[in-house]
């Protein structure tokens, strides 16, 4: 095939890869009959001539029969011009031999290429092409009843990985979906959430706020040390009152009155974490005890609780201030001290 090739009325062209037909010919323009039956005018570089014709028509481009088989095998491994292929697989030279042909370049599982070089396969190419086209319509089968499921409002546990993306929606990881796409159904972080409740992925107790705001829900695991054998002043002769909400399971302080004197108690975390330990950065990095519905996410570990909480041992350690008040209620002088206290426990009810 000529390089630059004279178009003429009733040639078969190819536009947009698909057949048509010229109606007029000129040098800077020529009209053609679509498939779909319009008539459009074109530069003759938009379309590649496939056979000089006459065509009438398009309806003229009907399915014929050939030796496909034989030439594929008589051919493999080679590359041949398209007139080369319709002259051993169709054995006439013909518009709708033509583009005969040229359909089963477009299929491609035999040959591939352009007009002027037509790439005949070999069996190995076409076994990979064909196993390669079994894989996708078996992952297409798979993803098409996965969605039947969904439409269903059910899933099974194979489900999963293909609703990571579902997942990684609702927790605000990522701002797309295919499966959510696939669904018609707006790619939002609340429309995720509810897909993931409507099948049963998930459930009413799955929280995924912390996640999408990027909040630590594992427990810390660092190995505390021991309380370190301190001096500690016995302030277990005073009422200590732990006052909290009636569950709560970390008492952190506690007050006194003796004397005038108003006693404030803290539990003395930085006894058993030492500055910028792995334990102090661990602290750090988490900020405060993350309270949630389904539990309580600590900022160290719970044996830290169990050691340091203020009464949950007959007796607490503590760091205790010592606060001498004015009669207008302001510090006139305070002592600070590690200390052992004797707490009660009451709760605002």
């Amino acid at each position: 095939m000529a390089d630059e090739p004279t178009l003429h009325a009733d040639n078969l062209v190819l536009y947009k890869q698909r057949a048509a037909r010229i109606v007029t010919a000129g040098d800077k323009k020529i009209d053609i009959q679509t498939d779909t039956g319009q008539t459009v005018s074109v530069r003759p570089k938009d379309v590649t001539l496939l056979h000089a014709g006459p065509l009438r028509s398009l309806n003229e481009l009907k399915p014929i029969k050939g030796e496909v088989a034989a030439a594929w095998e008589l051919l493999a491994g080679e590359t041949v011009s398209l007139a080369e292929l319709v002259e051993l697989a169709f054995a006439e030279d013909t518009p709708a031999a033509t583009w005969a042909a040229w359909q089963l370049v477009t299929e491609g599982l035999y040959f591939s290429g352009t007009p002027d070089a037509i790439v005949v396969h070999t069996a190995e190419t076409v076994d990979e092409i064909q196993r390669g086209r079994e894989a996708k319509a078996a992952e297409e089968r798979i993803w098409q009843e996965f969605l039947t499921r969904l439409h269903a409002g059910t899933h099974v546990p194979e489900d999963a990985p293909t609703l990571g993306d579902v997942v990684a929606l609702a927790l605000e990881q990522r701002d797309q979906s295919r499966v959510m796409r696939a669904l018609a159904r707006e790619e939002t972080p609340q429309n995720a959430h509810k897909l993931l409740l409507d099948i049963g992925f998930w459930d009413e107790t799955t929280n995924p706020y912390p996640q999408r705001l990027g909040v630590t829900t594992t427990q810390p695991d660092l190995t505390l040390p021991d309380l370190p054998d301190e001096e500690r002043r016995d302030l277990t002769h005073l009422i200590a009152l732990a006052i909290d909400d009636e569950g709560s399971t970390d008492p952190d302080d506690a007050l006194s009155w003796e004397d005038g004197y108003l006693w404030v108690h803290i539990a003395d975390v930085a006894a058993i974490v030492a500055p910028d330990s792995l334990a102090d950065r661990e602290a750090r990095s988490r900020g405060a005890n993350l309270y949630l519905p389904e539990g309580t996410i600590h900022m160290l570990p719970a044996d830290a609780t169990e050691m340091l909480g203020l009464g949950l041992q007959v007796r607490s350690p503590a760091l205790s201030f010592r606060l001498q008040l004015n009669d207008d209620g302001t510090l006139a002088d305070y002592t600070i001290m590690p200390s052992w206290i004797q707490v009660t426990r009451l709760t605002y009810e």
